[in-house]
């Protein structure tokens, strides 16, 4: 049985563990190498400071997935109605609508916090993470060329954008 819960200390090293699979196995995530736990403390500790959210996914005792969002652009006050997203799902429980459960639930909590519109960072090769994103609202708003570097190759990022409030152009 799948739940959606706010992160707790005690679940650090699950999200480690899904963290550095995604590191390791896909361009999702521009790091070239695994991180210590204290980085993913450090992050932890950073989003909640800063009053955002860090959700899990748990099947279980065990963490499937998890998701969170903080400043766009750093911490640039005419951005502060914008947040970007990040949501990482264990290998073998994708596909599974783990995914959409983290991120969906992060909309009301930005609304509650006063956002306007988040921002999700795809790597222009990942199909299946562009589509997903489109089919939760996000429209394809930019593209950079070659702006990062792993596994030897050169990778495009595309922008994507989904109004939370329905004052935009997106409307639900």
């Amino acid at each position: 049985m799948l739940s959606i819960r706010p992160a707790l200390p005690a679940d650090l090293p699950g999200i480690l563990v899904i963290y550095n699979q995604v590191i390791e196995t896909s361009t999702a995530v521009y790091a070239l190498a695994p991180v210590p736990l204290s980085e993913r403390r450090s992050w932890y500790e950073a989003r909640l400071s800063e009053g955002y959210p860090v959700l899990v996914a748990e099947d279980g005792a065990e963490i499937v997935g998890f998701s969170s969002f903080g400043p766009w652009r750093g911490a640039w006050p005419g951005y502060r109605y914008t947040v970007e997203h990040s949501v990482h799902v264990k290998a073998e429980h994708r596909g599974r609508g783990v995914g959409r459960q983290l991120l969906t639930s992060l909309f009301p909590l930005a609304l509650a916090l006063g956002k306007h519109v988040m921002i999700a960072g795809v790597g222009a090769e990942n199909e299946a993470s562009l589509r997903f994103h489109e089919t939760l609202g996000f429209e394809r708003v930019a593209q950079f060329k070659e702006v990062g570097h792993k596994f030897g190759r050169w990778l495009d990022l595309v922008f994507l954008q989904r109004w939370l409030d329905g004052a935009g152009a997106f409307r639900e």
